[in-house]
C-alpha cells in the first residue's frame, strides 16, 4: 500500500474513536451481524467458522491496516464467522454505510481494496485446492509458506520466524493436532524447521517450497 493510501484511509477513521482489546476476545460472533467495519491498527485477528465437529476452522488472518467484514457491508450478507482477536489489538470501528460510502469516493482506495481482495481470493483458492486434492503434507507446507510470507520475520540466518503453534496450524488445514506433530516431526528431521512452542522457523522459504512442489 502506497502512502498516500495510507494516509487517506488514516484520515478517514480518524474521525472514529480507537479501541484495544486483549488477546483473545471475540469482536464478531458467527450468525450476528456486526456493529460496524473494524480497522485494524496493530496486532492480527482470525475469522473463522466451526465444523460439525465443533472444531475451528480459521479461515482467514487479518493484520494492519485490513479492514473488515467488508462482504457484510458492500453485499449485505449474512455474516457467519467468528472474529477473534490473536494477539492485543487497536481497532477503529466505524458506521458500515460511512465506509461504505467513503471507497465509492476514493477510487484509489477501493482499487488497493479489490487488489488486496483478488490476492486474497488467489490465496484461498489455492488452498482450497490443497484442501480437496492435498495430502497432510501438502496442505501444511502450503500453509507455513502463506504464513512465511504474510507474517514471517526474517532471521540474520536466513530462516524465517513466523508465529503459529501446531494447534493454530491444525485449525489453519482442518486437519487433527496429531496430524500435524506428526507432519511436523518428519519435516524438522529433514532439517527444514525448527519447532519452539509458540513459534516455527523456517530454515529456508526455497526448500520449503521445493519441497511442496506441484504436490496435490
Amino acid at each position: 500500500m502506497n502512502e498516500d493510501i495510507a494516509k487517506s484511509i488514516e484520515k478517514f477513521f480518524s474521525h472514529y474513536p480507537l479501541k484495544r482489546f486483549k488477546k483473545g476476545q471475540i469482536l464478531i460472533y458467527g450468525g450476528d451481524d456486526p456493529a460496524g467495519i473494524f480497522h485494524l491498527v496493530s496486532g492480527k485477528v482470525r475469522q473463522y467458522d466451526i465444523n460439525y465437529r465443533g472444531d475451528e476452522v480459521v479461515v482467514n488472518v487479518f493484520k494492519p491496516p485490513a479492514f473488515f467484514p467488508m462482504s457484510w457491508a458492500i453485499n449485505k450478507s449474512h455474516n457467519h464467522y467468528f472474529f477473534e482477536t490473536m494477539t492485543e489489538v487497536e481497532l477503529i470501528q466505524a458506521p458500515a454505510e460511512d465506509v461504505v460510502a467513503f471507497i465509492k469516493e476514493a477510487p484509489d482506495v477501493m482499487f488497493n481494496l479489490l487488489s488486496r481482495l483478488y490476492s486474497g481470493t488467489d490465496g484461498l483458492q489455492r488452498r482450497m485446492a490443497h484442501l480437496m486434492g492435498g495430502s497432510a503434507r501438502s496442505r501444511i507446507l502450503f500453509e507455513l509458506i502463506v504464513e512465511c510470507a504474510r507474517f514471517g520475520e526474517p532471521q540474520a540466518d536466513g530462516s524465517q520466524l513466523i508465529p503459529i503453534n501446531e494447534s493454530e496450524l491444525a485449525k489453519r488445514t482442518g486437519l487433527s493436532r496429531e496430524t500435524v506433530s506428526r507432519e511436523v516431526t518428519k519435516l524438522k528431521a529433514k532439517h527444514l524447521l525448527i519447532h519452539t512452542g509458540q513459534t516455527i522457523s523456517v530454515t529456508s522459504i526455497k526448500k520449503l517450497q521445493d519441497e511442496l512442489g506441484d504436490d496435490l
